[in-house]
C-alpha cells in the first residue's frame, strides 16, 4: 500500500519538474547577446569618437598655427617705419586739431594751452578753448604767423613780448575772455579784436595804438573802459566802444582841437551806445568826422 502511494507521488511531481519552455531560454540568451552587443558597439563608438575628436584638435592646432604665422607675417608687411623729428614734433597737434594749408584749427577741443604749431603755420584758430595764459614761448620760431583767434577762452594774462617777434600778424582776436589788461601788440596789426572782457582804462598804456598805422578795425566793446583809449591811430576806419563805463570825452579825443581845419575822413563808424554819457553835450568832439558816432545824445 506504502509503495503505490509513493508511485503515485512522483507521478504527480514529474510534470513540475519538467525543462522550461525553450522561448524564454532563447529569449535569455538573446538578451545577454544583446548586451555584449550593445557594450560592444559602444566602445567601439568611444574609441572613434576619440579618433575623431584627436583629428579635430590636431586640425584646430594646425589652424591656430597657421593663423599666427599669417598673423605674424602680416604684421611683419606693414610694419611702418619710424617718424622723422619733424613729422613726430608736429604730429600731436594735427591728431588733436585740423591741419589745412598754413591753417590749423583747434576749436572746441579742451586745450589750456597754446599747442605745438607746425612751421609754416600761418593762422591759428584756437576758439573755445580753457588758455588761460599766453607767453612768448607759446609762439617762438612762429615768423609767418598773420591771424590769431582765441576767442571764448578763459584767457587772464598776456606777457608783454608774447607777440614781439611776430612781424607779421595782421589780425588778432582775443574776444570773449577774462583779459583786464593789454599786451604791446605788434605793428602790423589791421584788426584788433578784444570785446566782452574786463579791460579797465587803466591796463590800456598810452602808448599802446599809437604806432600802429595800419589798424584799421578796432572792437572794445562790453568792457570796463571808463574813457576812451588815448592815442587812436589815423588809420582806424571802425571803432567800437559800446556797452563800456565812459562817461567823458574831450576835443582832443577823435578831433584835434588846436587844428579846426583837421577832418579825419578815414573813419566810418564810432559806435558809443551803452556808456553813460550823453553826446550831445560835447559837440566839439566830433567836429573832425564825417560821421557822428552812434551813442545817446540827451
Amino acid at each position: 500500500m506504502k509503495t503505490v502511494h509513493s508511485t503515485l507521488l512522483l507521478l504527480l511531481l514529474v510534470p513540475l519538474t519538467q525543462p522550461a519552455p525553450q522561448t524564454q531560454l532563447d529569449s535569455h540568451i538573446n538578451y545577454e547577446y544583446g548586451t555584449d552587443h550593445l557594450e560592444e558597439t559602444k566602445f567601439s563608438q568611444d574609441y572613434e569618437d576619440k579618433q575623431l575628436h584627436g583629428k579635430n584638435t590636431k586640425e584646430k592646432e594646425t589652424m591656430i598655427i597657421s593663423d599666427e604665422k599669417s598673423l605674424q607675417l602680416q604684421k611683419d608687411e606693414v610694419v611702418p617705419s619710424l617718424p622723422t623729428k619733424k613729422e613726430n614734433d608736429e604730429m600731436p597737434t594735427c591728431l588733436l586739431c585740423v591741419c589745412l594749408s598754413g591753417s590749423v584749427y583747434c576749436e572746441e577741443v579742451d586745450i589750456d594751452a597754446v599747442p605745438p604749431l607746425p612751421k609754416e603755420s600761418a593762422y591759428l584758430y584756437a576758439r573755445f578753448n580753457k588758455i588761460k595764459k599766453l607767453t612768448a614761448k607759446d609762439f617762438a620760431d612762429m615768423p609767418n604767423l598773420r591771424r590769431l583767434d582765441f576767442t571764448g577762452n578763459l584767457i587772464e594774462d598776456i606777457e608783454d613780448s608774447t607777440f614781439s617777434k611776430l612781424t607779421l600778424l595782421e589780425e588778432l582776436t582775443l574776444a570773449e575772455n577774462q583779459l583786464v589788461r593789454l599786451p604791446v601788440l605788434p605793428l602790423k596789426l589791421t584788426l584788433f579784436n578784444a570785446k566782452y572782457n574786463k579791460i579797465k582804462s587803466k591796463g590800456i598804456k598810452a602808448n599802446t595804438f599809437k604806432k600802429l598805422n595800419k589798424l584799421s578795425f578796432l572792437y572794445l566793446d562790453h568792457n570796463d573802459l571808463e574813457s576812451v583809449p588815448p592815442n587812436l591811430p589815423e588809420s582806424l576806419r571802425v571803432i567800437h566802444l559800446q556797452f563800456n563805463s565812459i562817461s567823458s570825452i574831450t576835443d582832443d579825443t577823435f578831433c584835434k582841437a588846436n587844428d579846426t581845419r583837421y577832418i579825419r575822413d578815414r573813419i566810418e563808424e564810432i559806435r558809443l551806445e551803452g556808456n553813460p554819457i550823453a553826446l550831445g553835450k560835447h559837440p566839439n568832439s566830433f567836429i573832425c568826422l564825417k560821421r557822428l558816432p552812434i551813442g545817446s545824445y540827451f
